[in-house]
């Protein structure tokens, strides 16, 4: 596992491609193709050229080869995230390039629609836009999916945790990011750890689950079902679990929350019942949103670069929009590295007496 940094966020627009290619050492095309998702590239090769990446901080400025061809395109963004903080980043992302281009950003809400509600509304948005962004939830809503790719609008998923044969996804590996933060809990010492799941119908919930499992498993660690508590990505859902977890006869030293919100929530939770964190819970979370930093101690997270992902899904929708043959798509599955932000949420589990 790759050494984990501290919490040091710093700019990464004065790396160019180049140094990317040269401390890999391969061209800065295929540094290109593997940060697109395009191409053949060996495993060998992809993998020196993510840890390259990684090791230089390097997040590609991804649409500003597309920004001129962006006059009077309408791009649709639509949300029903419940973390308002992963929303704000997104939209950051996303407000930076449209106030710099002609693009004219949509936003829809989609209030809690069933498929049904979400196939109308979805015909509906087509006639008006050029594109779309589905972020989590709806980045895994097949039901709209579908109707977009009927009506040949380019979709773009963000943090979908698979690869769509219709739409194009920009995202992390969150199976591997999963596996990375319960690592770190294993080496400090954690074995009893609980784990609050995102919602069951999102694909990326479950790929970081399989990782946190994993993790364990590589550890000879059994999976106590008992202290895996399902949230919906709410700091409301985070108290509930929480509160089941340290309600346990037996209750873990460490939970792994699967977003920072509900990561959040662990802590006030244990600050209620008169747990210091970390010295007798350590608290994990997912996403590195500002929600991450504005919480005592501020928490170990896994950074995922929202605003940047949200700056490469415009560049991928750009880039199908104005393709030549209107009959093919540009699809796109691109995989944007993430990294392990180590705050003071961890510490060595406490010595039962």
């Amino acid at each position: 596992m790759e050494k984990p940094r501290k919490s040091v966020r710093r700019k990464s627009s004065s790396v160019t491609i180049d140094e990317v290619a040269a401390l890999a050492g391969v061209s800065p095309m295929t540094v290109s193709r593997v940060i697109n998702g395009q191409g053949k590239v060996r495993d060998t090769t992809r993998e020196r050229v993510m840890r390259a990446v990684r090791e230089l901080d390097y997040t590609p400025n991804l649409a500003a080869s597309s920004l001129a061809a962006a006059q009077h395109t309408r791009i649709a963004l639509i949300y029903t995230n419940p973390s308002g903080a992963y929303l704000r980043e997104l939209l950051v992302g996303l407000l930076r390039v449209a106030s710099s281009t002609a693009i004219q950003l949509v936003i829809d809400y989609w209030d809690d629609l069933d498929a049904e509600s979400e196939r109308k509304a979805a015909r509906k948005l087509a006639k008006k836009v050029d594109g779309v962004i589905l972020p989590p939830p709806l980045c895994d809503s097949r039901a709209a999916v579908t109707e977009f790719v009927r009506a040949n609008v380019p979709v773009v998923a963000i943090a979908s945790g698979r690869f769509s044969d219709d739409i194009s996804c920009v995202r992390i590996d969150d199976f591997q990011a999963g596996r990375e933060i319960a690592e770190y809990l294993i080496k400090q010492g954690h074995t009893r750890i609980g784990c609050i799941k995102g919602r069951s119908d999102l694909s990326a919930s479950t790929r970081r689950f399989q990782g946190f499992h994993a993790a364990l498993d590589e550890a000879g660690i059994a999976l106590d079902s008992t202290l895996v508590q399902h949230g919906d990505y709410t700091y409301r859902s985070g108290l509930k679990a929480t509160e089941k977890l340290l309600a346990h006869r037996r209750p873990p030293s460490a939970i792994f929350a699967s977003n920072d919100d509900m990561a959040a929530a662990a802590i006030s939770v244990a600050h209620r019942r008169g747990l210091d964190v970390p010295r007798d819970l350590s608290v994990v979370g997912f996403d590195d949103t500002s929600a991450a930093t504005t919480v005592w101690p501020e928490l170990t997270t896994i950074h995922q670069p929202i605003a940047s992902m949200a700056n490469a899904a415009i560049d991928v929708l750009l880039r199908s929009i104005r393709r030549k043959d209107p009959t093919t798509r540009v699809l796109v599955d691109q995989v944007v590295p993430h990294r392990l932000i180590v705050r003071d949420s961890v510490a060595a589990p406490p010595k039962r007496k």
